[in-house]
C-alpha cells in the first residue's frame, strides 16, 4: 500500500484565522492580566485611577501589542506579495529573466510563485522561439531570392552561351520552387498547430497508401539504386488519409535523401491487438543526440552546411500531425548506424 505523504504546510486561509484567533487571545490574556494586576495590588487606591480608565488604558495597550505582531505577522504575507507585484510589472514590460524566489510556509503563496516562475520561464521560451523563427524564416526566404536575383542578374548578358542560359533558368526554376514549398510548408503547419483535432477520418489500407508514396519518390531512390527491403501486409487504419500521406512523403524523402548510393531502406508495419506501427529505417550516416534532441523543432536541420535541399519543416509537420492523430513517433539513430522513424497508433 503507497504511503501518502503528509502536507504539512499550513494553508493561508486557516493561517490567517489563526493569526487573527492568536492575536484576540493573546490581548485579551494582556489586558486580563493588567487588570488583575491592578486589582490585587489594589493600585487604583495609591494612583487614584478608576476602574473604567484603567480598562480603558488596558484595552489600549492590548491594541498596541495586537497591533505590533499583527504588523510583523503580516510582513510574511505582504513582502512576497510586493515581490510578485514587482516582478509581475517587470514581466508586464518585456522582462522574461525574472524569478521570484522568496521563502515562506505558506502552501498558497509557494504555488503562486511556482506558477509564476513557470509562467515567466514559458514566456522566455516563446520569445527565444519568436526570434529564433523571424531570424530562420529570413534566412530561408533570403537564400533563395537572393539566388534568383543573382541569376536573372546573369540573363541579361546577351552574350552567353545557350547551355549558360538554360542552367540558369533552371537555377532561377529551382529557387522559386524552394520558395513555393517554404511558403506552403509555413501555411500547413500555422494550420496544423491551430488545430486541436482531426476530421474527415476514414478507414482505409495504410499498405497500399505507402506503397503509393514510395512510387512518387521511385525516381529518387533508383538514381541512387537504394534496395528497399519491405515488409507490408495488408493493414488497414482509421485516420485522415490526407494527414498521413504527408507524413509518409516526408519521412520516405528524408530516408532517401540522407542514403548513400547503393544503401538500403527498410519499411516495416507492424499490426498488434492494441495499435499499428510503421518503421522507416535507412542505412545513412545516422545521426548524434544533439541533433536527436533538435530533430522535430521548427527549421532545425541537422546538417548546418545546408548541403542537403530542405528548409526544416518536414519534420515538425510529421510530429505535429502525429500528435494531432493521437499517434506517437519515436527516432533511433547513431552516428554512421542509419536512423529509423517508428510510428505508432492505437489500433480502432
Amino acid at each position: 500500500m503507497k504511503k501518502v505523504k503528509k502536507n504539512n504546510q499550513i494553508g493561508l486561509w486557516n493561517r490567517l484565522v489563526f493569526i487573527v484567533f492568536g492575536i484576540l487571545v493573546f490581548t485579551g490574556i494582556i489586558a486580563y492580566l493588567i487588570v488583575f494586576t491592578v486589582l490585587n495590588r489594589d493600585l487604583f487606591y495609591y494612583l487614584e485611577f478608576n476602574f473604567s480608565f484603567s480598562l480603558i488604558l488596558a484595552l489600549l495597550l492590548s491594541l498596541i501589542i495586537g497591533t505590533a505582531i499583527t504588523y510583523q505577522v503580516g510582513k510574511e504575507i505582504l513582502i512576497p506579495m510586493m515581490k510578485l507585484n514587482h516582478a509581475s510589472k517587470e514581466i508586464a514590460s518585456g522582462n522574461f529573466h525574472v524569478e521570484v524566489n522568496v521563502n515562506t510556509r505558506i502552501r498558497e503563496i509557494q504555488e503562486i510563485f511556482r506558477n509564476f516562475n513557470q509562467m515567466a520561464s514559458e514566456l522566455k521560451s516563446i520569445e527565444m522561439m519568436r526570434n529564433d523563427f523571424v531570424t530562420n524564416i529570413s534566412h530561408e526566404f533570403k537564400t533563395p531570392l537572393t539566388s534568383i536575383e543573382g541569376y536573372a542578374t546573369l540573363l541579361q548578358d546577351e552574350g552567353l552561351a545557350v547551355e549558360e542560359r538554360e542552367q540558369y533558368i533552371q537555377m532561377i526554376l529551382d529557387s522559386a520552387k524552394q520558395l513555393s514549398t517554404l511558403s506552403s510548408n509555413i501555411l500547413r503547419l500555422s494550420k496544423l498547430e491551430n488545430q486541436d483535432r482531426v476530421t474527415d477520418r476514414k478507414l482505409y489500407r495504410l499498405d497500399e497508401q505507402i506503397r503509393y508514396v514510395l512510387l512518387q519518390y521511385e525516381q529518387a531512390w533508383s538514381e541512387k539504386e537504394i534496395e528497399l527491403k519491405l515488409n507490408l501486409p495488408k493493414t488497414s487504419i482509421y485516420q485522415n488519409e490526407s494527414l498521413l500521406t504527408q507524413v509518409w512523403s516526408n519521412l520516405l524523402s528524408n530516408a532517401i535523401k540522407f542514403t548513400p548510393a547503393n544503401g538500403s531502406i527498410e519499411i516495416t508495419i507492424t499490426k498488434l491487438e492494441t495499435e499499428v506501427a510503421v518503421s522507416i529505417k535507412d542505412s545513412g550516416m545516422g545521426m548524434t543526440p544533439e541533433v536527436k534532441k533538435h530533430i522535430f523543432d521548427k527549421f532545425y536541420q541537422g546538417d548546418h552546411t545546408r548541403a542537403k535541399e530542405g528548409n526544416g519543416l518536414g519534420l515538425a509537420l510529421v510530429n505535429r500531425i502525429v500528435c494531432l492523430c493521437n499517434g506517437q513517433i519515436n527516432v533511433y539513430s547513431e552516428p554512421g548506424q542509419g536512423s529509423e522513424f517508428k510510428v505508432k497508433f492505437l489500433s480502432d
